[in-house]
């Protein structure tokens, strides 16, 4: 018989029942409502994968066809935490060649989700994917990805132009010109890669499978296949490219050559280089430091971020200057006796006995010094300023390729400006001669080259073949002018007393002038002089001379003399671009 206690307990018990009900339907209903979606989305991370697809870059050719780069796959060992039994991470440091606590650190980093793969180790060689591929169901959540990265096929030569790719940096991600860009794929880190990197990379795919258990794909349930890159066609000619950094044999230096009547490129030489393949692949702290830390400056881009006295090469300008304003003419000659006075300084000529009476044509071939000194202070400061910026000195060409130094061409403002003193004579002299404050890049030179070379057109310097020509601005001289100068550096060439006689051509007619930029305050026989005292060497030439089709300069720092040391690179590039496309492939397989 029920007792009224028995019957208490009886209704406690049926509380406790209902509250049960009651808080399991309460987290039921939290589970499925609340977090439903969340707990959707857990369950079907467990089942299904997206797997990321990346875009083939675009192609980058020579002016000719002729790639310059090929597309490689980066493989990386990745794994998905929330799919790996961490008992497991001495094993898989063991099959992946790692430390057991650099694994360990990399699992249990900050990540967004268990399942959103973790980096553990990148660069992998095919043997490594293979080795890694036949034990992977050993490991569940380890899988190997795909990335699209470079193969530069001729490695260190045009480098600086063409530049490399590398890992996106932490102020790129936040960019909002790379928000569709997987924050760890590679991007146009400098050069005509950096440049045109948004053209050039096309848009990434992505593909959804399902997996079992371990991780193996069972089907592939979705794919948007990746969109190519768009290909690009430089102006630049792998050809002579390849001939001037064989020239050039490692030692510091630049050469830039450009299309007269167009502004393109068609060869950019900075030496010492470096190979793109080191970025491409994940340069690593001690490649990066050993490349940085060389005292050749491989990385540093001598055709725009450095400049030289021009020397002798200047005498082009002063010539051009002394016509226009008429203070010379083809006659005008001058008694060079091996130098001047002037108060208690002696401005000595680089031929201590003197060139004898000489004419502007024989002083250009034979690079007189004396003949410009007269020159010079014939002209005044002033004017020759004013000419030589005419001709793109003392400005940036504008070209784009990273910070360009603008070189310098001083006036009176300038001297009292910068250093609070008026200018003096002497000063003209020297500066008459391509020394003193006077100094250019490699990259003013060769466009100042080429404006004398077409008629007085001044260009900025182009990277794609094809692109639209664009005039900064035009010099403003006679053709008589210009014909005349151009005669003469016809001469120095192809003279017998021409200074540069060794890059006279069986090719193509060359016309150029050498110089020989002074380091050192006193001039003394190179062989008492360590190599980082020794001048530098200078050549700026175009061909053929009869209707120009290139022009360039060429700088050796501590080449000595131009004529001997600079002169034979440019001859050297300048043969390999006239060359016809199929001996210009041949060359090319040769050097490579």
């Amino acid at each position: 018989m029920l007792t009224e206690k028995n019957g208490e307990k009886v209704r406690l018990i049926g509380y406790v029942i209902i509250a049960g009900f009651l808080i399991l339907l309460i987290r039921l209903w939290q589970l499925q409502v609340l977090q439903g979606a969340e707990y959707r989305k857990v369950s079907e991370s467990n089942r299904l994968r997206v797997i990321g697809v990346p875009a083939p870059r675009g192609i980058i050719f020579d002016r000719n066809g002729i790639p310059l780069v090929k597309n490689i796959p980066y493989f990386c060992a990745s794994l998905i935490p929330g799919e790996f039994d961490e008992h497991l991470v001495a094993g898989l440091a063991q099959l992946l060649g790692m430390k057991e606590e650099e694994v360990e650190e990399k699992i249990t980093g900050t990540r967004e989700s268990p399942f959103s793969p973790v980096r553990l180790k990148e660069g992998l060689t095919f043997k490594e994917v293979n080795y890694i591929e036949a034990r992977r169901s050993d490991f569940p959540g380890l899988m190997i990805e795909i990335e699209a990265s470079r193969g530069y096929l001729f490695g260190k030569t045009g480098a600086h132009l063409i530049g490399y790719l590398g890992r996106m940096t932490p102020a790129q991600a936040k960019n909002p010109e790379f928000r569709d860009v997987p924050p760890d794929a590679f991007i146009g880190q400098w050069g005509v890669e950096k440049l045109y990197d948004k053209w050039l990379r096309g848009t990434a795919g992505q593909k959804v499978i399902e997996v079992d258990a371990l991780g193996r794909e069972i089907r592939l349930l979705k794919e948007n296949p990746p969109v190519k890159g768009s290909d690009l066609t430089l102006s630049l000619d792998i050809a002579l490219e390849s001939a001037a950094e064989k020239a050039f044999d490692g030692r510091p230096g630049a050469l830039v050559a450009m299309q007269p009547d167009t502004g393109e490129i068609l060869g950019y030489v900075s030496s010492p280089s470096f190979d793109p393949n080191m970025f491409a692949k994940g340069i690593n702290r001690d490649e990066w430091e050993s490349l940085s830390g060389d005292k050749n400056l491989p990385m540093l881009n001598r055709a725009i971020q450095s400049q030289y006295p021009p020397g002798s090469t200047f005498k082009i300008v002063m010539a051009i200057a002394g016509l226009e304003a008429g203070v010379i003419d083809g006659q005008t000659k001058v008694d060079c006796k091996g130098g001047i006075s002037f108060g208690k300084w002696h401005f000595g000529c680089w031929r201590k006995g003197g060139h004898g009476l000489v004419s502007l044509h024989r002083a250009l071939v034979e690079s007189c010094d004396v003949y410009f000194y007269e020159v010079g202070k014939r002209l005044g400061i002033d004017r020759i300023y004013d000419y030589a910026t005419r001709f793109g000195l003392g400005r940036p060409t504008g070209i784009p390729l990273g910070a360009e130094r603008k070189g310098l061409i001083p006036n009176t403002r300038w001297k009292l400006e910068a250093r609070k003193a008026p200018w003096y004579l002497g000063e003209t002299f020297v500066n008459s001669i391509g020394q003193g404050y006077v100094s250019a890049t490699p990259v003013q030179m060769a466009e100042m080259m080429s404006a004398v070379a077409n008629g007085g057109s001044v260009y900025r310097p182009l990277l794609l073949k094809g692109s639209k020509p664009v005039l900064l601005r035009n010099a403003g001289v006679k053709p008589s002018t210009l014909d005349e100068v151009k005669a003469a550096l016809k001469g120095v060439v192809n003279e017998p007393s021409g200074t540069g006689w060794v890059a006279k051509s069986g090719v193509t007619t060359i016309g150029g002038k050498t110089g020989t930029a002074q380091v050192v305050g006193i001039r003394k026989e190179s062989k008492y002089l360590s190599e980082k005292h020794r001048d530098h060497a200078w050549f700026v030439a175009f061909a053929p001379v009869e209707k120009p089709d290139i022009a360039m300069s060429v700088l050796v720092e501590h080449g000595g003399h131009g004529g001997s040391t600079a002169a034979p690179i440019a001859k050297k590039a300048i043969e390999a671009y006239m060359l016809p496309l199929e001996k210009k492939k041949e060359l090319i397989d040769v050097q490579n």
